[in-house]
């Protein structure tokens, strides 16, 4: 009975850290996306803003994001062996574990908004002639 009850719990278990790498697995798209689209940024400010602070926030939000990245990364290797090796309980610290990386991404996000929102008011700044 026991085995039958630990091997239920192993399948929850290993449920869990499946879903928390698929949702990963979708951050870790997006903020390559963000990285694209940050390229394409740097170019429209180098031929058309011309902004030095536009430069710099372009740059650190660039880092931010490598780092988040990398961050991420590491995030999926350690539950890509727990899901294959390990036998820690899917708790209430490894949840808030992971929400802690949900709310760094959602920062993440945010600033690439107010980014993005800056961009588009310097670009709505010139008119066709």
């Amino acid at each position: 009975m026991d085995t039958v009850i630990l091997n239920k719990l192993n399948a929850y278990r290993r449920l869990f850290i499946r879903k928390d790498l698929i949702e990963l697995s979708q951050w870790m798209e997006s903020i390559d996306d963000i990285n694209l689209e940050i390229e394409q940024f740097k170019l429209v400010e180098k031929q058309l803003i011309k902004s030095d602070t536009l430069v710099t926030d372009l740059v650190g939000l660039r880092r931010k994001n490598t780092l988040v990245m990398g961050s991420f990364c590491n995030y999926e290797l350690d539950l890509k062996k727990e899901y294959e090796f390990g036998k820690r309980e899917y708790d209430l610290s490894r949840a808030k574990e992971h929400e802690k990386k949900r709310y760094q991404y959602l920062q993440l996000i945010q600033e690439f908004k107010i980014l993005k929102n800056k961009i588009h008011t310097e670009l709505m700044k010139y008119k066709r002639s």
